[in-house]
């Protein structure tokens, strides 16, 4: 595997492969790779001849200094996974090849960026959106793979791929669990012992609300119970536990069309999101 940290030499290699015919995705990420992320990468390998997975902690969507200086980042730890996976290429470029001086554009995606996850994390989303065409255009990748537990995430960039029509095609994974059921994220590893014990209780909450609404009990009443059951479980608060739709993330009363369940809750001093499908 070869670490390169320069666009030039990115896409050096890339139009190398692409001579040879050969078709290339990428695995976004910020780091801290777990079991979760190299599902990620396995898919990749599947369905192209060439893979590169990025490490880049986005400056631009963290909206709170303290979540980024505490973000973690073992470089030398994913390099070594990822090159036991057979990754081709990582690409950790410096924050100065990525935002040079006098970087001044923003990537915003409308709609279906601005509640949820938009509402309580102000310009999270324009930062992800801007760094997520950055990659695209710098890796010129064909394919890209995202995990499904940031279902949010997810739809914006299939919009924003969809809307400046990039020669990318976006690839959802399902998310990966922990034999718990925790959903695998890097700030797990943030969470106490005795915080760790508690987190399924969101899946669980969320689960008992699916099951509910699909018996018939009105939504409104589902997410209220499964709410109060996360915050009886030990979490400080619920930012939201909510029906939406699955594509473009309207609220919903009644699950008349495909649907998600999503939440964000906050344990410990670290928020943990989550979503099913109903």
């Amino acid at each position: 595997m070869r670490t390169l940290r320069e666009v030039t030499a990115l896409r050096g290699c890339v139009a190398g492969w692409k001579a040879e015919g050969r078709r290339v995705g990428v695995v976004p990420t910020m780091g801290a790779l777990h079991a979760g992320h190299m599902s990620l990468v396995s898919a990749a390998q599947a369905g192209c001849d060439r893979v590169i997975a990025t490490i880049f902690v986005n400056p631009r969507q963290f909206d709170d200094p303290a979540d980024l200086a505490n973000y973690p980042r073992t470089e030398a730890r994913d390099a070594a996974m990822l090159g036991a996976a057979g990754v081709d290429v990582l690409f950790a470029p410096p924050s100065e090849v990525v935002y040079p001086p006098g970087f001044a554009t923003t990537v915003s995606v409308a709609g279906v960026s601005r509640e949820l996850e938009g509402a309580f994390r102000p310009g999270h989303f324009d930062g992800m959106a801007t760094v997520v065409a950055k990659l695209f255009l710098m890796t010129g990748a064909e394919r890209a793979f995202f995990g499904e537990k940031d279902w949010q995430q997810l739809q914006i960039i299939r919009q924003l791929v969809r809307d400046l029509d990039l020669p990318v095609t976006i690839t959802g994974c399902p998310t990966l669990r922990e034999p718990d059921g925790l959903a695998m994220a890097s700030r797990n590893t943030r969470l106490s012992a005795a915080e760790r014990a508690v987190a399924p209780a969101l899946l669980v909450a969320m689960e008992a609300a699916a099951s509910a609404i699909r018996g018939g009990m009105p939504v409104a009443g589902a997410l209220s119970r499964a709410r109060a059951a996360v915050l009886a479980a030990g979490f400080a608060e619920v930012d939201y536990l909510d029906l939406r739709g699955a594509e473009r993330l309207e609220p919903l009363a009644t699950p008349d069309r495909p649907a998600r369940l999503l939440a964000a809750a906050t344990l410990g001093g670290v928020r943990l999101i989550d979503n099913i499908a109903l």
